[in-house]
Parts: structure tokens; C-alpha cells; sequence
């Protein structure tokens, strides 16, 4: 007997049983008399229970560790532990995957930013080099203005490298209202939840299963493995930095995009921002339709994903 409620019920059993008094049967199991008369005052949880099975519902694949997380951002001022209790009465532990995927969810419209820094989107690229080791590339897209902010080329990038990938891009261009991605391991690690938490960034996961939700950086990806990666043959990983961040420069302010009405990302940047360039037209982007087309419009075409550059 180690804990409080064995002693309790320990002592009770003396006393119904063999007739002895409280002080004796304490006595008897070494336990304190305060101990056992205690009576919790465990405030009532129905509410709390009721939002942590929602959200458990609601991201499946989260244990209770991200869940208080996300119960601490819609500020509920309630201990780990707390819901870790509850996390387990309800039974809500994530169960181990069995079979092929299966992707969940519906995809949902999403309209296209109109000002730079009001969105970014992220995703990963993989690449080998001549000698066959592999490696990855974090690519960094703002939706408006179609910048690539940063091509970050590591054998090994965690959550916790991105939020510093992030930090330092912040650090020159300012904070995004909002961060899409998908949902890797990276981008639902503790670290950039606790990151988002302290910068005050909205962070969307797509649909599992849609990456046509992230379609601007997915379009990125393909021109970048087009124009570059499937082009190039790396001999180290600073000679692939070297090659990546040459090439961003040269996407940014030399290469025309379509969506753009043919100007650089560079200059439609600097036309929104009101500076002067060499383009005076600045492209009607207003008009765009969203990145999911609804399905109340009804258009029988195949294409989900608007072209992007």
C-alpha cells in the first residue's frame, strides 16, 4: 500500500471488519489519520471532458500532449496532467494504423491572398547526390506575391529547425497572418506548436490526402524539380545550398510568371508595396478564384486545382 486511496480503503476495511477504531486501524497500517479522512474537492470537468473529446475527434492522430496544447490556446488554464487523466478514462489513446491509407476529410475553398505576408505555404522536397546520400529541401512560398522565401537544403530537418528557418525569415520581412502546410511530422511536432503559440502565426493543415489544398507551393515544387533539381547533379550539400539559393535569386527578380501578367515575383512585390519598377501594370489578381473550387458551382470540369504559376 503506497497510495492514499489504498490506505483509505484499507482502513475502512479494518473498521467494518474487526471493529477497530480510526486512530487504531491507522496505527495498525502506518498511515496518517489526516490521510484518510481527507475527501477530494476535484472541481467538476464536464466541459473540459466534453471540448477535449471534440478535438481528439477532430485531430485523431494528436495525443494529449498536443490536445492540451491546443486547449491552452483557446485559453483554458488547465494542467497537463489534468488532461492526461481524462485523456485516459475516455479512452482516447491514438490507435497504431493498420492497412493502407485511406485519405479523410473534404476539401475546403480557400481564397487567394491579396497582400503580401498574409500567407505562406511550406513543404518538403527530396533530393540525392552523386554519391547517393539523400536530402531534403523546406521550401518556403508567399502566396500573394509568389516570392520563394527560402530554399533550406538539410540531410535532416525537424520541427524545431524550422521554426528557426522561420524565425530568421521573419526576422527581414516581417510576420505572416497565416502558415499553410501539410500534416508531416515537422509541422505537428511540439515545437512548432509551442512556436506558433509564441509568435501569435495561424497555422491551417490541409486535408490528409489533398495536397491540391497547398496547391501554390505545390506548384513551386514542380517547377523547381523541373527547372533545377532534375537538371543538376549535386556533389555535396554546400554545393546544393550554393545551386538552390542561386536559383531562388534568379526566380524571385529574373524569372516571369505567368500569373503574374509576366512579371518577377521581385517586381510585382515592390508594385503592391507602392515602390517603383520596371513594370508600371500591376496584374488584376482580385478576381482569382479560389484555390479548391466549391462544389455548389457546379462546373463539370475536370481540374480542381487552379493553375499557379
Amino acid at each position: 500500500m503506497v497510495t492514499p486511496a489504498a490506505h483509505r480503503e484499507a482502513a475502512a476495511y479494518l473498521q467494518s471488519t474487526y471493529e477497530m477504531s480510526e486512530r487504531r486501524a491507522c496505527r495498525v497500517i502506518g498511515a496518517d489519520r489526516a490521510s484518510v479522512r481527507y475527501q477530494a474537492t476535484r472541481p467538476d470537468d464536464g466541459a473540459l471532458r466534453e471540448r477535449l473529446k471534440a478535438l481528439a475527434q477532430e485531430r485523431r492522430r494528436f495525443g494529449y500532449r498536443r490536445l492540451h496544447v491546443l486547449l491552452r490556446r483557446e485559453g483554458q488554464a488547465v494542467n497537463r496532467k489534468r488532461v492526461q487523466r481524462i485523456y485516459r478514462e475516455e479512452r482516447l489513446t491514438v490507435r497504431r494504423r493498420g492497412g493502407r491509407k485511406r485519405a479523410m476529410g473534404t476539401r475546403r475553398p480557400i481564397e487567394a491572398p491579396l497582400l503580401p505576408n498574409q500567407r505562406w505555404s511550406l513543404d518538403f522536397v527530396s533530393d540525392q547526390m552523386t554519391d547517393g546520400r539523400r536530402f531534403r529541401i523546406l521550401t518556403v512560398i508567399d502566396n500573394c506575391t509568389r516570392e520563394c522565401l527560402a530554399l533550406v537544403a538539410d540531410t535532416s530537418l525537424s520541427g524545431r529547425r524550422v521554426a528557426r528557418e522561420l524565425d530568421a525569415i521573419i526576422a527581414h520581412r516581417g510576420r505572416p497572418d497565416m502558415i499553410v502546410s501539410d500534416n508531416g511530422t515537422e509541422y505537428t511536432s511540439n515545437a512548432i506548436l509551442g512556436w506558433a503559440d509564441e509568435t501569435g502565426v495561424g497555422w491551417h493543415y490541409i486535408a490528409p490526402g489533398k495536397p491540391q489544398q497547398n496547391g501554390f507551393n505545390e506548384s513551386f515544387n514542380g517547377r523547381l524539380r523541373d527547372e533545377l533539381l532534375n537538371e543538376t547533379l549535386f556533389r555535396s550539400l554546400p554545393h546544393a545550398r550554393a545551386v538552390l539559393e542561386t536559383w531562388r535569386r534568379d526566380y524571385n527578380e529574373a524569372r516571369p510568371h505567368s500569373k503574374l501578367g509576366w512579371l518577377t515575383p521581385g517586381d510585382y512585390a515592390r508594385a503592391l508595396s507602392g515602390e517603383s519598377g520596371r513594370h508600371a501594370a500591376i496584374p488584376d489578381v482580385s478576381a482569382r478564384r479560389p484555390l479548391a473550387t466549391p462544389a455548389e458551382h457546379g462546373s463539370d470540369q475536370p481540374r480542381t486545382l487552379v493553375t499557379t504559376g
